[in-house]
């Protein structure tokens, strides 16, 4: 028996908060682990539905008696076919002694979790160049951990990118 190849990702000029893929969508982004919200992809996110930020500073205020850690992720659903998930993949909001924000194992935990989600609801999954904003990150890094995570789980990606 031959299997067909993994589905590379797809990369859309557009907007990853009007997913283009029919069926159960989840949009994915990097939340830093220190609870702020307010600079970047997530601008765009609460302009569109206000559960996600919602229920992210939920989750960080309560974070002593729940999962709230690099490498976590929250599903919030914001429509019947649409999911948000809030992965953690940022330790603080600021460039320091130990280079930026981002951190690649975090995401790529994230995605692990991410790919079992996706699979289970049947679900595409739909992001910006996660972790490659504010949190300072390279796309030449964080593509392969996509492509380990998601794409061998056979999730159908889209990155979208403005001009």
């Amino acid at each position: 028996m031959t299997t067909s190849p993994p589905v590379p990702v797809r990369y859309l000029k557009g907007d990853a908060t009007a997913p283009q893929a029919k069926g159960v969508k989840i949009i994915a982004h990097v939340c830093n682990d220190a609870g702020g919200w307010g600079k970047g992809f997530v601008l765009a996110v609460s302009r569109r539905w206000p559960e996600p930020e919602a229920a992210y500073r939920r989750w960080h205020r309560a974070r002593a008696g729940n999962d709230f850690a690099l490498g976590a992720v929250q599903f919030v659903r914001t429509e019947k076919y649409v999911w948000i998930a809030n992965m953690i993949g940022q330790h603080g909001t600021r460039t320091g002694s130990k280079g930026p924000p981002v951190r690649y194992e975090a995401i790529g935990t994230a995605l692990e979790t991410l790919a079992a989600r996706a699979v289970e609801l049947g679900a595409s999954v739909h992001m910006p160049r996660i972790g490659c904003g504010l949190a300072g990150g390279r796309w030449d890094v964080v593509e392969p951990l996509i492509a380990q995570t998601l794409v061998a789980a056979g999730v159908a990606v889209t990155v979208y990118y403005f001009d």
